[in-house]
Order: structure tokens, then sequence, then C-alpha cells
């Protein structure tokens, strides 16, 4: 077992040579299955890590309590199913937003490559690439999540905020918050991978010889450093994101535009500046989990279908 770790952990893992195509244009997988395993890692990741992401919305979007005090008062007015409300419209975008975020990244990546997709300035770009049409499918569906995340939301479903959104604030409100998104998560997924991958090659060569048997475990490890990090450094722009998505709701600000300047002075001017931070602890405790979480399952899945090819 020991002498496969070299060959399971090596760069070429996300970083492949350019003498072993056949296998790393979608990693050893046919092309859907790498979409299905994006897409089951995505789903598992946010429906875990549901609750905190409720937290953190109501944080953000305005609620004086800490996240204690949020926890509490969730489970004591709304229960527990108060920390799920959303959970239907999440459901709803996460799985295709995953599934157009790989396929864009590896259409991307064999595009740009031109014979070495060992370059990991075609994989920044591909990544940026693959936000950008990824959170157009995903924006609306977390507009509407968010919306129903908030305390005293009026809405009654998923259907009932779509409905009512349409018609009272047109179709542009579910993209309200669209160019901060992608302008979030640009930094978040570079910062995020950056560090991935530092973090996964420096636990490859403090332990080499046990890399397979500890293989989910370095990628859960990780994946966890790497979305704290990423979550806290890009908290700002989420809490913009956040109050852009539920403006005019249960009290929040409605905003002029959708202008992210406009967004961080205003916060500035009510809350000062340590309003950008509003809700980074539940964002890093959801981050850091989630991104382990995600690592682990979309690995798993992986190998799932690599071990199904190799019977057929």
């Amino acid at each position: 077992m020991a002498t496969d770790a070299p060959a399971k952990f090596r760069r070429p893992e996300l970083f492949p040579s350019a003498g072993d195509l056949s296998v790393a244009q979608h990693d050893g997988l046919r092309f859907w299955q790498f979409m299905v395993a994006g897409s089951v890692a995505g789903l598992v990741e946010h429906t875990a890590m549901f609750p905190v992401d409720t937290l953190k919305t109501r944080m953000q979007a305005g609620s004086p309590l800490g996240m204690r005090q949020s926890l509490r008062a969730v489970l004591s007015l709304e229960g527990t199913l108060g920390l799920y409300r959303g959970l239907g419209a999440m459901s709803l975008g996460a799985g295709p937003a995953h599934a157009v975020y790989f396929s864009v990244y590896e259409l991307s990546k064999e595009s740009l490559a031109r014979g070495n997709p060992n370059n990991p300035v075609v994989h920044a770009a591909s990544g940026i690439l693959a936000t950008v049409a990824s959170d157009a499918v995903f924006t609306p569906m977390d507009t509407v999540k968010q919306r129903l995340q908030l305390k005293g939301s009026p809405y009654r479903g998923v259907m009932d905020c779509v409905a009512r959104v349409l018609r009272e604030e047109g179709f542009r409100a579910f993209f309200a918050s669209y160019k901060t998104t992608v302008v979030m998560n640009a930094p978040y997924t570079a910062v995020h991978f950056a560090t991935y991958e530092a973090a996964k090659r420096g636990m490859r060569e403090i332990s080499p010889d046990s890399a397979t048997d500890e293989r989910l475990v370095v990628h859960a490890t990780a994946g966890a450093v790497a979305g704290a990090l990423a979550a806290a450094v890009t908290t700002p722009l989420d809490v913009v994101k956040t109050q852009l998505q539920c403006q005019g709701v249960c009290g929040c600000d409605r905003f002029s535009s959708s202008s992210t300047s406009e967004v961080i002075r205003a916060i500035i001017r009510r809350d000062g500046y340590t309003g950008l931070m509003r809700g980074w602890k539940p964002r890093m405790l959801f981050h850091a989990p989630a991104a382990a979480i995600c690592w682990s399952t979309y690995e798993a899945t992986k190998s799932f279908f690599q071990k199904l090819n190799d019977q057929k």
C-alpha cells in the first residue's frame, strides 16, 4: 500500500503531466462522472453545514446578536426547523451550480492548456471562468435561500419567494449580488486552492509512507485550512452580497444600486468598519468543515467511479 502513496498524492492529481493526458483530462473519469462527483460533493457540503449558513446570513443581514445568541433565538422561537429554512432553494441551486463549475473548469483547462495542462496560470484562469459561470446558476437560488433564512421571513417557501420577487422587484433582483459574488469568489477560489495545495504538499512531506491510508484525512485537513483562510479574507464581500440579496426584506436596508462600493460605504456609516466583518465566525465555521466535507466527498465519489470503470 505504501508504494502507491506517491502516485496517489503527487501534484498531477490537480496539475497533471503532459504525458498522461488520457487520464488527466478528467482525472480518470468519464466527463459525466466528473460532473456528478462535483454535484454530490456540493450537495453534501451545503446540506451538512446549512444551519451555520443560516446563522451567518442573519448576522450579516443586520442582526445585533452574536452567533450563540442567534442560535438560541432561532431554536427558542422557530425550533430546529428554523435552521433549515431555504434548504430546498439551496438544493435546487447547489447541484447544477457545482456541475457547471467542474464542467466549465475542465473545458476551459483543455482549451487554454495548448498541450501544457501543468500550467498554474491556466488553472487560475479556468477557475475564474468556472466561477463566473457557476455563480450565474447559483446566485438566483442563493438569493431565495437567504431571504427564506431571515428571521420573520414573509415568504411561505421557495415558489412563493420566487413569484413575489418577480412580481414586486422584477427578474433583476435575483442577480443584484451577482457582480459582488463573482468579485468575492475569484479571490476566494485563488486563496482556497493555493492554501489547499500547500497544506496537502506539507502533509505529504511530513508523512509520505502513510499517505494512502490517510488520503481522506489529508484532503479533509487541507480543505479545512484552505476553507477557513479563504472565508476570513473574503468576509467583507460576503457581507455586501448578503445585504444586496436581502435588501428591503425584514427591515434590511435598500440600496439605490447594486454597486459594491455604495453598499460598503453604507455599512461603514451605519456599523463602522467592524460591520464589514459581521458573521466572520460562522462563515469560517461554515467553510472550514464544508471544504473538508466537499473534498472528502469529491474524492470518495471519484474513487467509486474509478473502481466502477475498472470493473467494466
